[in-house]
């Protein structure tokens, strides 16, 4: 029984980490519909990664 206090925890934390992955656009659609850009390898300054639009194109927003 004192296991199951252990293991609840763990479960929240694989299951919080599970969810928050999905939330980054995963193509070119998705990218431009959150008013992003695919850029090739990486972003111009004002601009980060928040996900990718193909295997060398990263989505890249404000």
């Amino acid at each position: 029984m004192r296991i199951l206090y252990l293991l609840f925890p763990f479960f929240l934390l694989l299951v919080q980490g599970a969810a928050g992955s999905s939330f980054a656009p995963g193509n070119k659609e998705e990218c431009q519909r959150e008013n992003g850009y695919c850029g090739f390898l990486k972003c111009h300054f004002p601009f980060v990664i928040s996900g990718k639009c193909s295997r060398f194109f990263f989505c890249c927003k404000k």
